[in-house]
């Protein structure tokens, strides 16, 4: 279970976005476990998008296979998953960069599991993705070349999805 829930937490007392929280919580079943009558209307907006948005790569992170690109293990300050949808038509990567140092950049993350032969169209859900990101590319160019994600300072999440473009049908 994954649960979005109010800012500040009651464990920490540190304030994180609405958008770092959806996408974290993203990752799972995507719980609310929030005060909504406490809630903005801009608030409301942006959690009426973030549950669009899961809706249609629920499948996906629920029943794909799961890969840990970047573990947030042994006090990692980045994390990132990927989970690729059984048919491999999609895959949903979530990245998430706890705390910046120095202002290094977010390493770039290599995928798994996508058909190296297919192409594949990226869409950003949140913008966070490198300007000279190309619109699609191979699985194999995702796996090598990898995706730099725009992430600098504290609590920054940032989420995408690759397509598998369909395959032409073969001329007679």
């Amino acid at each position: 279970m994954s649960w979005m829930t109010d800012s500040s937490t009651w464990v920490s007392q540190r304030a994180r976005s609405l958008d770092y929280r959806f996408l974290s919580s993203m990752q799972g079943s995507l719980g609310i476990g929030a005060n909504l009558s406490k809630w903005t209307p801009e608030e409301l907006a942006t959690a009426r998008k973030m549950i669009a948005k899961y809706k249609a790569i629920r499948q996906t992170v629920q029943r794909g296979a799961l890969y840990r690109i970047i573990s947030p293990e042994h006090e990692s300050e980045q994390s990132v998953t990927e989970s690729v949808a059984r048919d491999g038509h999609e895959a949903v990567v979530f990245g998430f960069l706890h705390s910046g140092r120095e202002l290094y950049p977010f390493p770039r993350v290599y995928l798994r599991g996508l058909d190296s032969g297919a192409t594949y169209r990226i869409a950003s859900l949140d913008g966070h993705l490198a300007a000279d990101t190309p619109a699609e590319a191979s699985g194999i160019y995702w796996m090598e070349h990898g995706v730099d994600l725009e992430l600098r300072g504290d609590f920054q999440a940032a989420a995408f999805t690759l397509m598998r473009a369909a395959t032409k049908p073969a001329q007679p």
